[in-house]
């Protein structure tokens, strides 16, 4: 009996050890993330065009002439939500809400539906687009397959998870990339038109890179950008805008 008892407390130890193992790795993974850089930090004062809110989520409305067109921001993993900062500001100064989600630990995949609450904080919005960078695109890309208010889908260096198909689904889709971009499979993001709508449009972006799309720095693994980060968030938004224009217009 004392031997069952032994092995019992062993195999209980042993699970218990591997359990705070397993628990302080992931909380040493994410504790070390990309913080916002000035451009993005510059980017999070209210101005004449528009008023920023940080509430955990960040705000980022227009002072006048608002459109009932929200759009809805999915960070990618490990990167500061106020990185983005600098896009959707440039955004909301032509007239469109954008709210940057916040994310659990900085990831997406653990607040897949985060626009839920969003969505459900802006009655006044009749139209939402959803996006993302990178692993916050694809978790962007599920949201809008399955939810019918998401009528636009903005990938950032990103593509769908495999087996998901839009090709029958009424949504503007925009997609974007850095010409010199080595952290995602590019393959990938370019296949991904494939199971778009046929009117979907896939961008490069020439000399832009991964990191690019935010303002935090040089990404591990990244290549080398041969454009300015700032000229590369301003040419994002701008297509993004057309977008969200195409939208406002129907």
């Amino acid at each position: 009996m004392k031997q069952k008892k032994s092995l019992k407390y062993k195999i209980i130890t042993g699970i218990a050890i591997f359990l705070i193992i397993v628990a302080a790795g992931f909380f040493i993974y994410v504790s070390s993330y990309y913080k916002a850089d000035s451009l993005a930090l510059d980017s999070l004062k209210t101005d004449s065009f528009v008023k920023v809110e940080k509430n955990g989520d960040i705000l980022f409305e227009p002072v006048s002439n608002a459109k009932n067109i929200g759009f809805i921001f999915y960070p990618g993993a490990k990167v500061e939500t106020s990185a983005y900062a600098s896009i959707a500001n440039e955004i909301a100064s032509k007239g469109y809400t954008v709210i940057i989600a916040k994310m659990k630990f900085n990831l997406a995949i653990l607040s897949p539906n985060r626009a839920d609450r969003i969505i459900s904080n802006y009655e006044d919005i009749d139209t939402w687009v959803i996006g993302g960078h990178s692993l916050g695109g694809v978790m962007a890309s599920n949201y809008a397959l399955e939810n019918g208010e998401i009528k636009g889908l903005v990938l950032l260096a990103s593509y769908p998870q495999n087996k998901l198909n839009f090709t029958d689904k009424p949504l503007k889709v925009l997609s974007l990339w850095g010409s010199n971009d080595q952290v995602a499979d590019l393959n990938k993001v370019k296949e991904a038109k494939n199971v778009m709508p046929s009117d979907a449009e896939f961008i490069e972006i020439k000399g832009g890179n991964h990191g690019g799309f935010g303002d935090y720095g040089n990404q591990k693994g990244d290549g080398e950008s041969s454009i300015t980060n700032k000229q590369q968030m301003m040419d994002s938004a701008t297509y993004i805008i057309e977008l969200l224009d195409s939208l406002n217009l129907e």
